[in-house]
């Protein structure tokens, strides 16, 4: 069967295009706690985040850059705060992150080291609640003036790695320290006293998650208080410079955002937080605007690589197809937003076409993010190199790699999820998933060699009880033929619905689910109004985005073309990058050009790169 699509590469029409949310939709991702990766393609990564991404961080924030030195001080009310106003964060993500870690992989040691920072962390809160090492130090009577100066921001990071280590060991030393910060920004700002917008979100989807473990109300009706702040001229610097209202997206109110504007990464987290809020509120106040910004953001505003934020300046968006590859900014930060938000918006309306873009951002923008060895990594993720651009072990600015702390640890809650009437495969990733749907019990077992491979074998197992169930398989965007087997017999006239497979039965152990797609090497043709890759084409196999990188083509680096005759060999190379599908054109020797996946460029030698080549159509 296949799945018409119409592809423009960066800018691509998907199944449900225009569709509004679905009513009565509420899918329940299942926990990364209940999901055992086992694949060969994420299990080293995981295994790599553990020994090398994680030590790095701790390394970092411990000896190198003051970071925890900053609480020490701040726990002493004395000393020199060092580094920049929002450096807390940093601390909390990679708490998280070791949270995370601790769930699947306790570690006695990992968690003293969480232990003593939470101790460090918790003597700079000051009686009233207040938390920030940089106005502790530099002075408290400029607390709550500049609304750029990420105090909510650090605080939602906080509140975040607070909830993360209360689900992974059970303390609440952490998760008090954050509450009661909330509960002193709620005494000072909310419905009849002061007014307040943070200039970078983050707040608001971390109150959401407080709500979630502490099911106290008011939290939740805090973050909507702040979400429905912006658009009324409240934002301000207190005298330190330029309120841009676009770049902090407080042009208009939120209900009434048509086109995205300013810090891509502030995006993410303010459209992650409508979601949120709009979800759990149970009403459809938000749902205009989100897909008017969702159709503004992947249909004229994504690279290829589901990277979003071209411009340096604002480390964010321009114009609309404003896309350059070699001074793309395409933040790692902003990348993993998109993952944030598309997961948020597929759970609230079932449409694959969010898990599409996710998918996308994901295995490509995401991961090159992260060396794969894990101990260094991109903030900018250009799609062209003169071979000057490398991964660092850190930076001054470290969000970035703070963020890959806490995200690839988190990835086995994006495969599965389940809702009243269904059971949702969304990712296909070796795992094996423990799923309580009402009073029953089941394990899925899923096996494949994705992303390298189409064919996907799931198997029900240790069902309680008999099941009657939908099981919804993603057909992903890319896929244009396919097929699906149950217990060995080819399933014909398939329902589906919003891009998945709809299969219902009476489910029991034993019951086995095969799903082979057609993974072609694919030229990708951008649209025409991109002017930088006019003539240009790009390559696509599954969800993996290719480039050239000169280590391998230094030959004819510079002075290659694509045609629509251009033939491709594939072939798996345990050996390079990690172990990496490669793909070559068949060709005489002195013209072959050999791609490798967009995520392990730059693991080697300092290399020119490119995404897009020349094409000529003859």
């Amino acid at each position: 069967m296949k799945k018409s699509i119409i592809f423009f590469s960066i800018l691509f029409c998907l199944n449900g295009f225009g569709q509004t949310k679905a009513k009565n939709i509420h899918i329940e991702p299942i926990n990364f706690s209940k999901v055992k990766i086992t694949d060969s393609f994420w299990q080293p990564r995981l295994k790599n985040h553990a020994a090398s991404t994680l030590n790095t961080c701790i390394a970092q924030i411990e000896s190198n850059t003051g970071r925890l030195t900053n609480f020490v001080n701040a726990g002493k009310r004395s000393g020199k705060h060092s580094g920049i106003f929002y450096d807390d964060s940093d601390v909390y993500k990679a708490l998280e992150g070791i949270s995370y870690t601790l769930i699947n992989n306790p570690d006695p040691k990992l968690e003293q080291t969480a232990d003593d920072w939470i101790n460090k962390i918790a003597s700079a809160q000051l009686s009233d609640g207040y938390i920030n090492t940089y106005y502790t130090l530099t002075g408290l009577d400029k607390r709550w003036t500049n609304m750029d100066k990420h105090e909510m921001y650090c605080a939602g990071h906080l509140i975040e790695a607070g909830v993360a280590y209360y689900q992974a060991t059970g303390k609440r030393k952490l998760l008090d320290v954050g509450e009661k910060m909330v509960k002193h920004m709620m005494s000072i700002f909310g419905e009849g006293k002061r007014h307040w917008v943070p200039g970078h979100e983050e707040i608001e989807l971390a109150l959401v998650k407080l709500y979630s473990v502490t099911k106290n109300k008011k939290y939740l009706d805090f973050a909507n208080w702040l979400l429905e702040e912006r658009g009324h001229g409240y934002g301000t610097t207190g005298g330190n410079g330029e309120w841009d209202v676009k770049y902090y997206q407080d042009e208009k109110p939120v209900a009434d955002l048509t086109d995205v504007s300013g810090h891509s990464v502030r995006c993410m987290y303010l459209f992650s937080g409508m979601t949120d809020v709009e979800k759990l509120e149970g009403n459809s106040k938000y749902t205009k605007a989100l897909n008017s910004v969702w159709d503004d953001v992947v249909l004229r505003n994504m690279y290829i690589t589901g990277g979003i934020g071209s411009s340096k300046q604002n480390e964010g968006f321009t114009e609309d197809y404003d896309l350059p590859n070699l001074d793309a900014y395409s933040e790692t930060c902003a990348s993993v937003g998109m993952v944030y938000w598309n997961s948020r918006m597929n759970q609230s309306t079932g449409d694959s076409k969010y898990v599409d873009v996710l998918e996308r951002s994901m295995y490509n923008a995401v991961l090159a993010g992260v060396s794969i060895s894990g101990d260094k990594f991109f903030y900018v993720n250009p799609l062209a190199s003169k071979g000057d651009h490398n991964r660092k072990a850190w930076y001054g600015t470290a969000c970035c790699p703070s963020q890959i702390s806490r995200f690839i640890p988190s990835i086995g809650n994006y495969i599965y999820g389940t809702s009243d009437n269904a059971l949702w495969v969304n990712l296909y990733i070796g795992s094996s998933a423990d799923i309580a749907i009402g009073n029953k019990k089941m394990v899925l077992n899923q096996e494949t060699n994705y992303p390298w491979n189409g064919d996907v074998k799931l198997t029900v197992q240790s069902l309680s009880a008999p099941l009657k169930k939908e099981i919804r398989l993603r057909i992903p965007a890319w896929c244009k033929k396919y097929s699906i087997a149950l217990n060995g017999k080819t399933v014909t006239n398939l329902v589906l619905e919003k891009g998945y497979a709809v299969l219902e039965k009476e489910w029991k152990s034993g019951d086995q689910i095969t799903l082979s797609m057609d993974m072609p090497v694919e030229i990708e043709k951008a649209d025409d109004r991109v002017k930088e890759d006019l003539g240009k084409r790009a390559i696509q196999r599954g969800p993996i985005v290719y480039c050239l990188e000169e280590e391998d083509n230094k030959a004819n680096f510079g002075f290659e073309n694509l045609t629509k005759d251009t033939k491709f060999e594939t072939f798996y190379n345990p050996d390079l990058l990690g172990g990496i599908m490669q793909i070559k054109t068949d060709a005489s020797p002195k013209d072959v050009l050999n791609f490798i996946p967009y995520y392990s460029w730059d693991n080697r030698a300092d290399s020119k790169m490119k995404v897009w080549i020349d094409y000529k159509d003859k």
